[in-house]
């Protein structure tokens, strides 16, 4: 295997996922320093292995690919979208179902949006992957929270220069109408929108590799999404070439058991698994 194509595949190493410690976090003006939006507990330290891993290993790295967050302020699932029947947002966290829009508890601000909104949960609930869940805004372009962890970046761009080659960036979420959790492909696809279909291009290059790392947040949300698609694009007689670096990637707090089902469920279809430190 001397040869072999390995490409790494890192979902979402984004500022607003990681536990950053406030020493470390950008000092403003006033004073204050910047918080992460959606952090993932363990996940600072996941993307510090990560980027030590591609220090150490980047010659043996024939490409990376890296998806992005990338929202608006107004998204499906941030709370400015929806109101409750006395007229309030909802408050993140929130968990909105198609019973509770249909019963009136909970309604599109926009009401030019009403009847696409309600049809969206209602196509998450025939999915069965996930119920819509109200996020704090998180990964605003442009905002330090879509932007790269600090070490990932510099590792990264050591790579880059060394090896004279460029990373591949994913964009995700770009569509306010639909949930991205999956760089392959949206929750509920928006046929007029090809941002949302199946991301072939990218199938297109993980499927000429020989084994594909995967690391990012989180575990049981954007990662999970993002492997059982990638399993099912390339066949069963692949999945094998998929190895989860499991010291580089954390579950969202609450959602532990999702992230747990994710693995249990994709070891038993043939992805491997293995610390950082165990490859190259």
């Amino acid at each position: 295997m001397e040869n072999a194509r390995i490409s790494l595949l890192i979902i979402d190493p984004q500022n607003d996922f990681c536990d950053i410690p406030e020493r470390e976090r950008p000092l403003l003006e006033s004073g204050m320093r910047l918080s992460p939006a959606l952090p993932v507990s363990g996940a600072d330290g996941d993307m510090k292995r990560l980027a030590a891993f591609i220090e150490r290993a980047g010659d043996r790295l024939c490409d990376i690919h890296v998806t992005l967050d990338s929202h608006n302020p107004v998204d499906i699932a941030h709370p400015s979208w929806w109101r409750d029947a006395a007229g309030a947002a909802s408050a993140p966290f929130t968990v909105i179902s198609a019973a509770a829009v249909r019963a009136g508890l909970w309604r599109a601000s926009d009401p030019a949006r009403q009847a696409r909104s309600l049809a969206y949960v209602k196509a998450l609930e025939r999915n069965a992957r996930y119920a819509l869940v109200v996020w704090p805004e998180h990964c605003l372009i442009g905002h330090w929270g879509h932007n790269l962890h600090a070490a990932v970046a510099a590792a990264l761009d050591a790579w880059a220069h060394k090896r004279l080659e460029t990373v591949d960036f994913v964009l995700k979420g770009l569509n306010p109408n639909t949930e991205h959790y999956s760089a392959v492909r949206a929750e509920v696809p928006d046929p007029s929108d090809p941002g949302t279909l199946t991301n072939d291009r990218l199938i297109g290059k993980l499927a000429a590799a020989d084994t594909i790392l995967i690391a990012g947040e989180a575990l049981s949300h954007c990662v999970a999404n993002t492997v059982r698609d990638i399993a099912d694009s390339l066949g069963a007689q692949n999945v094998a070439k998929m190895v989860l670096l499991t010291d580089c990637t954390s579950p969202v707090s609450g959602f532990e058991h999702l992230g747990e089902d994710f693995v249990r469920e994709m070891t038993a279809r043939g992805m491997r698994i293995a610390s950082s430190t165990d490859q190259m």
